[in-house]
């Protein structure tokens, strides 16, 4: 019976591409608590530019290096599997990500072993650990809400370009469709998880004015807009694969399908 499903090819794409979007958004949760430097990263001098009254520098969050394949592959989804296809993923992913940090919430809570070396030479060994998947929950619920809101917008404009466009301008519904969302991805998550959640939780560090928020969604978002209009190449690359693999007559089955639903 396994041998059955699998041998079908739409069935094996969409477990692929699924793959890839649920482990891209994962790592983006956890590896986003760290915030960086672009510039200082690329090794390049910060540009002189004043933003909301105060110079400007990329401070980004370490998810933004997963973002933009998360939704790249949610508009390839879309593509082929339609709404049902990205909304069950979307939950899926909200689902493993919950139950991803309540295994990191165990595991900080358990007593450590001298045997533990990762963060010796600190007063606490522990808190090196702690401080990586020791999230808040307001930064959690801040990503999650992000993720949700981006993902249902996504899949709208998405589908509101191709009904105008058909099956041409590729380029269009999904970087178009990418770049709309991931404008109200980057305010979002900041404006939850270290404006508003900060201010409710204490213990969690020094809350953020809407000054941090602009800034810093501003330069999340820049960096977005445009790696997202680098990827377009590869957007098209993975539809010329896809088609190849499924065959001309099978994809366009399937994406005429994907196009019913609505």
């Amino acid at each position: 019976m396994i041998h059955t499903i699998l041998k079908d090819k739409s069935t094996r794409l969409f477990i692929i591409l699924g793959g890839i979007f649920i482990t891209s958004a994962l790592l983006a949760e956890v590896i986003g608590v760290k915030i960086f430097s672009l510039e200082d990263s690329l090794g390049i001098k910060r540009a002189n530019i004043n933003l909301f009254g105060s110079p400007f520098s990329f401070h980004l969050t370490a998810g933004v290096l997963l973002w933009p394949v998360v939704f790249i592959m949610t508009d390839i989804i879309n593509e082929y599997y339609g709404t049902r296809g990205v909304k069950f993923l979307s939950y899926l992913t909200i689902g493993l990500i919950t139950y991803a940090f309540l295994i990191f919430t165990g595991a900080i809570n358990l007593s450590p072993s001298e045997y533990f070396s990762v963060g010796n030479g600190i007063d606490k060994p522990d808190n090196a650990f702690r401080g990586i998947f020791g999230q808040g929950m307001w930064i959690i619920i801040g990503s999650m809400v992000a993720f949700l809101v981006g993902q249902v917008l996504d899949v709208f404009v998405f589908h509101k370009i191709k009904k105008l466009t058909g099956e041409k301008s590729i380029w269009l519904r999904a970087t178009g469709s990418t770049l709309i969302s991931q404008l109200v991805d980057s305010f979002v998550v900041l404006f939850i998880a270290f404006y508003v959640g900060k201010r409710i939780q204490s213990g969690q560090g020094d809350a953020w004015s809407l000054h941090q928020v602009l800034v810093t969604g501003t330069g999340n978002y820049i960096y977005k807009f445009v790696v997202a209009i680098l990827l377009t190449p590869l957007i098209y690359g993975v539809h010329a694969w896809i088609e190849k693999y499924l065959g001309h007559e099978k994809a366009a089955e399937m994406k005429k399908a994907a196009m019913g639903e609505e």
